[in-house]
């Protein structure tokens, strides 16, 4: 007999606190999900936005599994660069300094608000008016911002104060300046106050969303279009939301299922677990060198198979590496999908925050969204942020304005969910750029696996791999891990747990289990509500 609670795991108490909300009021994981997708653009405002996208996948109890592609696509038209409003920005994020480019000219076409009203007209059951109520009130009433987002808003401190529209609605209250005399953006304990933004909701709430995509955000767009953007209301009309099948897979016998292309996160995950011998892995057990140096392995392949496709040469078969006692080669059916359907494609990695739901009833919303980094320009009257998706210099190696026009933008992004026999689920995802791809492949590793609690897999020290760059999270026995440095001397070790690797927000409920955790990397919180 299933276990009567609902659970829902989120970046921000007040997110997950919408979602409860909503389930206590008698809606559904997929009402839940609306509800906190659109109250993360309220309290997430670095991470989430109405003007960026994302992906849903949703499990019905008694449905076929379904992804939402509601991710933003490369504009109609691609524009001279000499034409357009941007410039460059250096978001600090302690370590290094990255930077990105802002300003009209670097938005691209935003699906978030098509998105959530397709899950709510497909899967909901509650009027959109209930379910963004949350957001509303607390963009208008104001939430003190948390220790997490006055850290990101520190990061990105250029671009929020990067135009008076924007500076207007997150420089601080308490001070004007600094002893510098810059602008400072609200710090933690500041009450945030978005009264446009919950104004302009409370209104799509009872318009719909023709609203943004016909009505007073597309009108905006077309007139800012002259000034730098090449973001046009052609682009806004002609903008549909996706449905695609989820890439499925098994693992010790146990069905994955994730976010599949266009999308590569997702792809790119499922190379690492085709590589598995999860019997030798089990056997090994979670904290054994040889497991890390297995995982390090697995890294690697999903990096060579990136770059093999990006190349565009055939996959070859890769020998195990003795010290990691595992066998397989790359599954060319999974490297031939994700260089047909992946590159090419403009790939977009920044600023996402995740939303795992799992309610009484056995449906699973799986959530993930971005906004980039923001690109400073607000669209008048609406509080709006719109997203830097176009903006991201690495993600542009032949130079700025060489995409293909109306094309659907790939991510890293890959909202997850695992099936047991048993009737088990687990519903997982997270944020974190390249690392979203690692962090979950080793948080499945551990609940499928090793059948680690989520809590221990979530909470378990994590790997990354990239160009030769092992990264170490703080957590480890290092020397218990020798020889896995010694394998990888080109290797960088991490003080503590670090939102550097991910945030992987994750329930789990089933007959016998019905638990969670909100990461705490990314000062995730999970919830458990009676139903």
């Amino acid at each position: 007999m299933a276990v009567a609670h609902h659970v829902v795991a989120a970046g921000h108490p007040q997110t997950a606190a919408a979602a409860e909300a909503i389930l206590r009021d008698g809606g559904n994981a997929f009402d839940a999900a609306v509800a906190a997708m659109a109250t993360a653009c309220v309290v997430e405002p670095v991470l989430a936005s109405l003007g960026g996208g994302g992906f849903v996948l949703a499990c019905p109890a008694n449905g076929r599994p379904r992804v939402y592609d509601f991710f933003v696509n490369t504009p109609l038209q691609c524009l001279p660069q000499a034409d357009l409003d941007f410039h460059p920005v250096l978001a600090d994020f302690g370590t290094q300094a990255q930077e990105f480019h802002i300003g009209r000219g670097r938005i691209a076409t935003p699906g978030f608000v098509a998105g959530a009203f397709a899950l709510q007209r497909e899967l909901g059951r509650m009027p959109m008016r209930d379910l963004l109520s949350p957001a509303v009130n607390l963009a208008k009433q104001g939430h003190r911002v948390t220790q997490f987002q006055a850290y990101l808003f520190k990061v990105v401190k250029p671009i929020f104060l990067s135009t008076p529209e924007c500076a207007a609605i997150f420089a601080s209250a308490n001070a004007n300046t600094n002893a510098s005399g810059e602008c400072e953006l609200v710090s933690e304990g500041e009450l945030l106050r978005q009264e446009s933004l919950g104004d302009f909701l409370e209104i799509l709430a009872l318009e719909g969303e023709a609203l943004f995509y016909r009505g007073e955000v597309a009108a905006a767009v077309q007139r800012d279009h002259v000034n730098g953007g090449q973001l046009s209301r052609a682009d806004l009309e002609r903008y549909t939301v996706r449905s695609r099948e989820p890439l499925k897979l098994k693992v010790a016998g146990v069905q994955v299922l994730t976010n599949p292309p266009p999308s590569a996160g997702g792809t790119l995950c499922a190379f690492g677990l085709s590589l598995l011998d999860a019997a030798t892995l089990h056997a090994m057990g979670a904290d054994d060198v040889h497991h890390q140096l297995a995982i390090a392995d697995i890294l690697q392949a999903t990096h060579e198979a990136r770059i093999e496709a990006i190349a565009g040469d055939r996959a070859a078969d890769r020998a195990a590496d003795p010290n990691a006692s595992m066998s397989g080669v790359l599954d060319p059916a999974l490297l031939s999908r994700y260089r047909h359907e992946v590159m090419g494609r403009l790939h977009a990695r920044r600023g996402t925050t995740h939303i795992s739901i799992i309610d009484a009833a056995g449906n699973l919303a799986s959530v993930t969204v971005s906004n980039g980094e923001g690109s400073g320009y607000v669209v008048p009257g609406t509080g709006i942020v719109m997203n830097n998706m176009l903006g991201e210099a690495d993600l542009n190696p032949g130079g700025f304005q060489r995409w293909v026009p109306g094309q659907r933008m790939t991510s890293m992004m890959m909202p997850s969910a695992v099936r047991w026999a048993d009737g088990t689920q687990v519903a997982c995802g997270s944020g974190g750029s390249n690392r979203i791809r690692s962090a979950l492949l080793q948080v499945l590793l551990r609940m499928v696996v090793h059948r680690n609690t989520p809590q221990a897999a979530v909470l378990a020290p994590r790997l990354h791999l990239e160009d030769g760059l092992l990264s170490v999270e703080g957590g480890f026995d290092i020397e218990r891990i020798a020889p896995l440095l010694a394998a990888w001397p080109r290797h960088h070790l991490w003080e503590s747990r670090n939102l550097f690797f991910g945030g992987a927000h994750t329930v789990r409920s089933g007959p016998n289990a019905c638990d969670g955790i909100g990461d705490p990397r990314r000062a995730g919180v999970f919830v458990r509500i009676p139903a």
